[in-house]
């Protein structure tokens, strides 16, 4: 049996050490996955998390890299992957009663977003 294969064209930005946790990164992360460029970005517009601009800034990072580097539509752009990894975790120590200390972890988070020109075209 064979299979008809298309491939599209896709363009990647990745964004690496942003200072928020993944878990809260990945709830901004979900409400965009599989959409338009142009939804996306109105949805990033009006968020209240300040992890959105991080987003923003990646999302636009990517589009730049498909416009540059392989001259694709803009109009016609999806957001075919999105996901989060971990980075690294900062440890810092707050002083507690008789002598303890409390931990306290900092996180960071990588974002890797790929658009491609499947969507609308």
């Amino acid at each position: 049996m064979v299979v008809a294969q298309t491939f599209y064209q896709e363009a990647k930005a990745v964004v690496r050490g942003i200072r928020v946790s993944p878990i809260k990164l990945g709830l901004v992360v979900d409400t965009i996955r599989g959409k338009t460029v142009d939804k996306a970005l109105k949805i990033l517009n009006t968020s209240k998390r300040r992890v959105s601009i991080d987003v923003k800034k990646g999302l636009l990072s990517a589009v730049a890299n498909a416009e540059n580097n392989f001259g694709m539509n803009i109009d016609s752009l999806l957001i075919s992957e999105i996901y989060v990894g971990k980075g690294n975790v900062l440890k810092r120590w707050r002083p507690r009663a008789r002598g303890r200390v409390g931990r306290i972890k900092k996180p960071f988070s990588h974002l890797t977003i790929i658009v491609s020109d499947q969507g609308n075209s």
